[in-house]
């Protein structure tokens, strides 16, 4: 069976909202989009590119496609990123789209058929998407969190796990941190079942 990943780009207050531009999503009237930027660096780059090379199918939610929709297919073909993206299987999850414009996609609705594409690919990441990717950690699907953490707060915009989402779990480390010289940090953690709670720490 394959493995299911979700990527998130990511602030130190959780915030993952609108990284790779000023008008990416402004919805809910944020205002700092495109803060990614300022921390990227030849290192990151590289890292996040890996990451990238080692996926053989993209799993978005509907916003997160329309917004890849838009820009990739129209990039240059030497474009790393957007040839991968363009040539990949891409998937959908939308209850309303019919006809996806962007090359290779097909369209989910909903959760419950995710599971069958860990059948078909061995390497499947969500990017973004924290509508669709909510749903999938409730669900168990996802096996694997690479998150780059820049060190920013902005005290406002959209979070993975806003108050009251997301169910009890606990994750550990697939791969050492690493830190890169502008100050993002890169994190992976697999999923290692439920919280170990209950225990007074003077015990530990």
């Amino acid at each position: 069976m394959g493995r299911l990943s979700l990527d998130l780009f990511i602030t130190l207050d959780g915030v993952y909202q609108a990284p790779g531009g000023p008008d990416e999503d402004p919805e809910g009237g944020f205002e700092y989009g495109g803060w990614q930027a300022a921390y990227s660096d030849e290192e990151t780059g590289a890292s996040i590119m890996a990451n990238i090379d080692s996926m053989d199918a993209l799993l978005l939610g509907r916003k997160t496609y329309d917004i890849f929709a838009a820009f990739w297919p129209v990039q240059s073909a030497g474009d790393p990123i957007a040839a991968k993206f363009n040539a990949m299987p891409k998937f959908v999850v939308s209850r309303s789209l019919a006809d996806p414009a962007w090359d290779g996609t097909a369209v989910l609705r909903g959760p419950a058929d995710v599971a069958e594409l860990k059948d078909r690919f061995n390497d499947i990441h969500v990017i973004g998407s924290g509508d669709l990717a909510r749903p999938l950690l409730e669900a168990g699907l996802v096996d694997r969190l690479n998150l780059f953490l820049y060190p920013l707060t902005f005290g406002t915009g959209k979070r993975l796990f806003p108050d009251g989402a997301g169910v009890p779990a606990a994750f550990a480390l697939a791969e050492a941190p690493k830190g890169f010289p502008k100050g993002a940090v890169s994190l992976v953690y697999e999923l290692a079942g439920d919280p170990i709670t209950g225990i007074d720490i003077s015990q530990a």
